[in-house]
């Protein structure tokens, strides 16, 4: 039998109960302190899921350890009934099963908020305003799973149920959290909710309430799904006909080669014979993994891989033959914080020169930047389009937080058009044109046409070269000839200038100032616009889609006194660029960049542009 917590031991009580405080409702952020490898992932997105379920707007973000199973990691969630999902700075609610991190985590929880904990956990509990729960863990743990192997998994489950009693978290959400989690297994569900229950319970009667946060069901998630981008990007791959995939894990990429191999299966069988068809190869290395690719691209394969900054670093000599061979690939970066191994775990857009002018010599590549999960899967098809028709390359720039977290989105559409091929040539057509020149330009666009192996004609074949060539792919170190080649390329990249998707602008009236920003820093962004709102400052606002940067982005520059360009990196990366594509008003742009391995806040983000606007003014 477990000892009743009175109220009198309940540390640092609020002499003011929750009658004369003014309720919360939907709109918090908790956190959870355990230890890598605890399985406190199962019980973290089970109450992400549950909150979702009841129709109230949410984010979750895992911050787990670069290094081995037993370190510190953090599950923050935010709820918002007004639909901002940015990450915050702190958190109202803290729950910790972690001694090693107890007193960080006590000392973090924003005034007002309230702590609970493992009541084996010993701390000087001296904070009068905050809440504090003690829940025996342990205890409730060793009643209900007799095998010592799963009481740690099993603990999770314990805060899950006192949360639900605290918060007004239906039950009903839970287990359909937990169903969705064990794909409908009824046994493992059974088993988490009757720890669930018996915490919840427990709660009931023993913890006296004297904080103000609560939920109530709302619509605000109805026909909307939850997915990280990584799982998005890969379904996206599948539904623009990926038919090769090469990759070697990586964090935080490795997602999105496993989500290949879940959904490919499923969704790219022979229908008669149930035979695949598909390939993904787990390679030696980055290296040899984007080798294959471009020896799949260059036969007539729609081939990707996914990785993230060091191996973008061993992939750059395959990038540099495609680029200038020609070959259409596709490669995902997954962003986290560098230099070097730098923070695995973490978020950064530290990629972006990097990637854009990735290979030896006078290159740029076409880059997609996702900023939301639907994005992810949009851009996952149209990339395979835009490697085929421009015969290159084509990155897409995701990020930790986006790839790895889940994100509220509405369903995904289905590709609006057919494959995009791009200019391939067949044995019909070449008997009418008697010919071709591998890298002629017929048509003023930079893109010649292209034969694939295995074509039956004589003059199919060519030769697709990494070294100095004409336009018949022939070996030439001529000068006119290389010249000529890379004049081209130059047309042929102002033609992905048009391809491109344009940024998203909106514009405010009367606005001097706007905010120019780029993938998973949008939430972010859209909640400080409110704030600065409210501060008084209006702000027009361009979301950046692509590279290369076109005149949208320009006309946005030259209409605003002042632009902040937010961005997650320590050398203003995409500032940079603005620059070098808009020199006549690069004093119009200001950095709002910031790299700490976390996702950027709305606070952040309000406060530099305030402190922004303060020294123009006084200047």
């Amino acid at each position: 039998m477990i000892a009743s917590v009175q109220p009198s031991q309940q540390a640092g009580l609020h002499e003011e109960t929750l009658a004369s405080r003014s309720p919360v409702v939907n709109d918090f952020s908790i956190m959870v302190a355990t230890k890598n490898g605890s399985g406190s992932q199962t019980a973290n997105t089970t109450l992400l899921r549950a909150l979702f379920k009841m129709g109230i707007p949410v984010s979750g973000k895992n911050l787990f350890p670069s290094n081995i199973q037993g370190m510190p990691t953090w599950y923050t969630i935010r709820a918002n009934k007004n639909g901002f999902v940015a990450r915050r700075p702190h958190a109202e609610i803290v729950v910790t099963l972690n001694p090693a991190t107890a007193l960080e985590d006590y000392q973090s929880v924003q005034s007002g908020g309230f702590f609970m904990y493992a009541d084996d956990i010993k701390l000087p509990l001296s904070r009068s305003d905050i809440s504090h729960y003690p829940i025996p863990v342990k205890k409730l743990a060793t009643e209900n799973e007799k095998e010592p192997k799963l009481r740690t998994y099993v603990a999770n489950m314990v805060y899950v149920g006192a949360l639900a009693q605290l918060l007004g978290i239906d039950l009903a959400d839970i287990e359909s959290a937990l169903l969705f989690h064990f794909k409908g297994k009824r046994k493992p569900v059974e088993s988490n909710m009757k720890v669930v229950r018996l915490a919840h319970e427990w709660a009931a009667e023993n913890l006296i309430k004297t904080d103000p946060f609560r939920v109530e069901r709302m619509n605000a998630t109805e026909g909307l799904i939850m997915i990280d981008g990584n799982t998005a990007g890969a379904l996206g791959a599948i539904y623009g006909g990926v038919t090769f995939a090469a990759w070697y894990p990586i964090t935080p990429a490795t997602g999105l080669a496993d989500a290949l191999n879940h959904f490919l299966p499923q969704l790219r069988t022979d229908p008669q014979t149930g035979a695949p068809t598909y390939a993904v190869v787990q390679a030696e290395d980055e290296l040899a993994a984007l080798g294959m690719v471009v020896g799949a691209g260059w036969v007539g394969a729609r081939a990707m891989t996914s990785t993230s900054g060091p191996g973008i670093s061993l992939m750059t000599e395959f990038t540099g033959l495609a680029y200038f061979a020609e070959v259409p690939a596709v490669i995902w970066d997954v962003q986290r914080v560098g230099p070097s191994t730098g923070m695995p775990t973490r978020v950064s857009q530290g990629d972006v020169l990097k990637v854009y002018f990735l290979g030896h010599g006078d290159t740029k590549h076409p880059c997609y930047i996702p900023g939301n999960v639907k994005e992810c899967f949009e851009f996952g098809w149209r990339a395979f389009d835009l490697a085929e028709r421009l015969q290159t390359p084509v990155f897409v720039l995701s990020d930790l937080d986006l790839g790895m977290n889940q994100w509220m989105s509405e369903p995904f559409d289905y590709p609006d058009q057919p494959m995009d091929r791009g200019k391939v040539l067949s044995a019909e057509d070449l008997k009418r044109l008697g010919g071709f020149a591998r890298y002629r330009d017929v048509d003023g666009d930079g893109i010649g046409y292209r034969t694939l192996p295995g074509t039956d004609h004589p003059l199919a074949a060519y030769f697709a070269r990494g070294t100095g060539h004409n336009e018949r792919a022939q070996l030439s170190e001529r000068p006119e000839d290389w010249e000529n080649n890379m004049v081209r390329l130059a047309r042929k990249f102002e033609t992905a200038r048009r391809l491109m998707p344009k940024p998203i602008a909106e514009y405010v009236e009367g606005a001097e100032v706007g905010i120019i920003s780029y993938g998973s820093a949008d939430p972010a962004v859209q909640e400080a616009r409110a704030m600065l709102a409210e501060a008084g400052l209006k702000t027009s606002y361009l979301r950046l889609r692509a590279l290369p940067l076109e005149q949208t982005t320009t006309e946005f520059i030259a209409a605003h006194r002042r632009c902040y360009v937010v961005e997650l990196n320590s050398d203003a990366q995409m500032l940079q660029l603005l620059r070098l594509h808009a020199p006549e008003y690069a004093t119009r742009l200001h950095a709002a960049n910031h790299s700490d391995g976390l996702p950027l806040t709305a606070e952040w983000i309000s406060t530099a542009v305030q402190a922004g606007e303060g020294s123009a003014n006084r200047a």
